[in-house]
This record gives C-alpha cells, structure tokens and sequence, in this order.
C-alpha cells in the first residue's frame, strides 16, 4: 500500500469516489481476463505472482469496505485465501458491491478512516486506495499482457498528489517503492504515475 505521509496534509479533490470507483471497475476488468497459464508467472510488484497479486487485490476491496463503514484495517487479512484459483471475478463482483454501498454515501468523506499510521479523512482514503488499485491493476496488466484504457478521472487524484504521498527521497525500508523511473513529461499519466513508484513503463 501506498504510505502517504503528507497525504493527510494535502487537500484532496473535492469528492474523489468516481475516480475510485472507476478504479475499482477497471481492475475488476484486468482481474477477469486473468488465464489459469498466467497464474505462477510474475509481476512488477516485487515478490508477488499473479495468483498473490490477485488475492491481495481482492483483499484490498473488501478492506476499503470494511474500513469506510468503520471497521479495523487488520480485520481484514492481506490476501483473500479463502477465494480459489479463477473465482477471483466472482469475489470481485461481491467485493464491488459492498464497497459501492458504503463508499455511495457521501458521508464517507468526511469520516476518520483508521490506516496503520494513523487516521485520516475518507476523502484522503479514496485518493489512497485509488492509487493503490491503479498500481496494482497495472503490475496485473503488465504481467498479464493486458492494454486497459486509462480513464483521466481515474488518474487524476493519484496524479495530484503521488509527489507528496511519497517523495523521490529516500526509498525502500518503510517506503516499499524502488527508485523513481524518470519519464518524459509528455509522457502518458500512467506511465508517470508508475514511475513515480519505481515501476518501469
């Protein structure tokens, strides 16, 4: 997960939610086409496969649920073990649900949303899991040989406020990002968003 420090500090964008659902949307997409032959293979998230990669992700889903109606961050474990190979769309559909049910409410925005380093606005949250599941989807991508189409609106929170969430210095340690991939700055928002997080387009 993304350890935004300054995030808290930084004035989100007024209601985030479509960017997130759309992310939210748009990884369900990439999760579906996964292939049984692409399950072992690797990715560009240091030592996760796709299958882990996979059940972390729904992991994720439900956590932003659970977290956003007030539960606990850690009662939601770091991998969905209890989805089996090739159901992950299935839990994604159920996951989607949930998520857009608590999240649907506009007070979500404004509630103290519990992360292991402290609390922050819901508002900060959706730009933090945002960013989290466009990282994710496209490590997924990647490792898939998958193109999904980029919504502006997706990126467009995450790109706001990936310098501050995590600066260029240092890296590694309690920052689990590799060195930042300069891109040009024409370069498409994904492939500067990716680099920012060590990722390399």
């Amino acid at each position: 997960m993304t350890n935004p420090a300054n995030t808290s500090a930084t004035p989100p964008l007024a209601d985030p939610r479509d960017g997130l659902f759309k992310a939210v949307d748009l990884a369900g997409d990439v999760l579906a086409s996964v292939r049984p032959e692409d399950y072992d293979g690797t990715t560009p998230c240091p030592d996760y496969s796709v299958r882990q990669l996979s059940l972390h992700l729904v992991s994720v889903l439900r956590r932003v649920a659970v977290i956003g109606a007030g539960g606990q961050f850690f009662a939601v474990p770091h991998f969905a073990e209890d989805v089996a190979d090739g159901a992950w769309a299935e839990a994604w559909a159920a996951g989607t649900k949930e998520l857009r049910s608590v999240w649907s409410d506009p007070a979500v925005l404004g509630r103290e949303i519990g992360l292991p380093w402290g609390p922050v606005p819901g508002a900060a949250a959706a730009v933090i899991y945002t960013n989290e599941f466009v990282l994710h989807t496209w490590d997924l991508a990647q490792a898939t040989g998958q193109t999904p189409a980029w919504d502006d609106a997706v990126l467009a929170a995450p790109l706001a406020v990936m310098h501050r969430a995590v600066p260029r210095e240092p890296r590694g340690g309690q920052v689990p990002f590799g060195p930042v991939v300069d891109v040009p700055e024409d370069a498409p928002a994904i492939d500067r968003l990716v680099g920012w997080y060590g990722r390399r387009p």
